[in-house]
C-alpha cells in the first residue's frame, strides 16, 4: 500500500475521520520554497499530508503559543517569570493542576506555564493568558505567518461558551446537564465547530513546531523554554505510543468531546526532527479511546518513516 492508503486504513480501522501533516524540522516545504499541495497524493518527499489544510478545533493545542508568548515575554524582560500568582476558588475551572486545588495556591508565573503546558491545567493557562495579555496571540500568530490560526480567547471563554449553549449558569448544573444532550446537541456546542472557536489546521500546527524548534519563533532562550516544557507532559497514549524508545517526542494534547488531538516533534538519535500534528474526530462522542490515541501514534509513525526513507 502507499503511504496514504496505509494511513488510511489505520484511521479506518478506528473509525475516526482525520487531518494529519508531517513534515521534516529541517526540511519544510515552505520553508525552502515548495509549494505544498493538500493531501499526500503526489509522493511528496518532504512532507506528509492528509487534509493537512482543513480548518479544525485545537483545543488545548493553542497553550503551545500561549507558553511560547510568555517565554517570549519573559525572555526579553518584559515580565518576571517568577511573579507570584494566588489561585483563588473563583480563578479555577476544574480539572489538573492548580485547577483540581480545593484550597488557594500561590505559584510563579513559569509554575503556571509548567501545569499548563505538563497537564493541560485550564485554570494555569487562564491566569497565564490574562497576564500576557488575551489580546496578544492573535498578533502573534499573524507574526508567525499563521493565517489560519484563530484564537478566540482561553479556557475562561470556552467554558462559558459551554454553560450558554447548554442553558447551564454553573459548572455543576453543566455537569447534570451534559449526560442528557443528545449527539446532535452537543456536536451543535460552538466549542466543536472550528468557525467559532479557537482553531487552525495541521499544516499551521507544524509551521509553528518547525519556527520552535528552529528558534526562529522568538529569542533562542524562548524556544528553549517551549521545548522543554512540551518535554514534560504527562500524557504519553497519542502520538508517543508510536514510536520506537530512543525516539524522544515532544507534545501538546488538546481534547473535546469526538476530538482527540494532539502536534508535537519526534527526535531521533541521528538529530533527524519532525513536526507533526494529527487532529482525529470520531463517531462517539466519548473522550477516552485509547484506540484513538494509538491510531494517531502509528499514522504518526507511518508518516516519519515514509519521509526518512525519501
Amino acid at each position: 500500500m502507499t503511504v496514504g492508503e496505509r494511513i488510511a486504513d489505520v484511521f479506518g480501522r478506528a473509525g475516526v475521520a482525520a487531518s494529519l501533516h508531517v513534515v521534516d524540522v529541517d526540511d519544510d516545504p515552505e520553508r525552502v520554497g515548495g509549494d505544498a499541495d493538500p493531501g499526500w497524493a503526489g509522493g511528496r518527499a518532504r512532507e506528509v499530508a492528509v487534509r493537512a489544510d482543513e480548518q479544525v478545533v485545537i483545543a488545548s493545542v493553542f497553550k503551545i503559543l500561549l507558553v511560547l508568548e510568555f517565554a517570549r515575554q519573559a525572555s526579553v524582560g518584559q515580565l518576571d517569570p517568577t511573579e507570584r500568582v494566588l489561585v483563588r476558588a473563583a480563578d479555577r475551572l476544574g480539572g489538573w493542576g492548580v485547577a483540581g486545588c480545593a484550597d488557594d495556591a500561590e505559584v510563579s508565573l513559569r509554575d503556571l506555564a509548567y501545569f499548563a503546558m505538563s497537564v493541560s491545567d485550564n485554570t494555569a493557562a487562564d491566569l497565564l493568558l490574562r497576564r500576557v495579555g488575551r489580546d496578544v496571540l492573535p498578533m502573534l500568530a499573524a507574526e508567525l505567518g499563521l493565517p489560519r490560526t484563530r484564537i478566540v480567547g482561553g479556557p475562561r471563554e470556552l467554558v462559558e461558551t459551554m454553560l450558554a449553549d447548554v442553558g447551564a449558569r454553573t459548572e455543576a448544573e453543566f455537569a447534570r446537564i451534559f449526560p442528557t444532550l443528545s449527539d446532535e446537541r452537543v456536536r451543535a456546542m460552538r466549542v466543536l465547530d472550528p468557525a467559532h472557536t479557537t482553531s487552525s489546521t495541521a499544516r499551521e500546527m507544524t509551521r509553528l513546531l518547525g519556527l520552535i524548534w528552529r528558534d526562529e519563533a522568538g529569542p533562542a532562550p524562548a524556544c528553549a523554554t517551549v521545548r522543554e516544557l512540551m518535554d514534560r507532559q504527562l500524557f504519553w497514549t497519542r502520538l508517543a505510543s508510536g514510536f520506537p524508545p530512543g525516539v524522544r517526542v515532544r507534545a501538546k494534547t488538546g481534547t473535546l468531546p469526538g476530538l482527540h488531538l494532539e502536534a508535537g516533534v519526534a527526535e531521533y538519535p541521528d538529530g533527524r526532527r519532525y513536526a507533526m500534528a494529527v487532529f482525529a474526530r470520531t463517531e462517539r462522542l466519548a473522550t477516552r479511546r485509547i484506540d484513538v490515541d494509538l491510531a494517531m501514534g502509528e499514522a504518526a509513525r507511518i508518516a516519519v518513516e515514509a519521509l526518512r526513507d525519501g
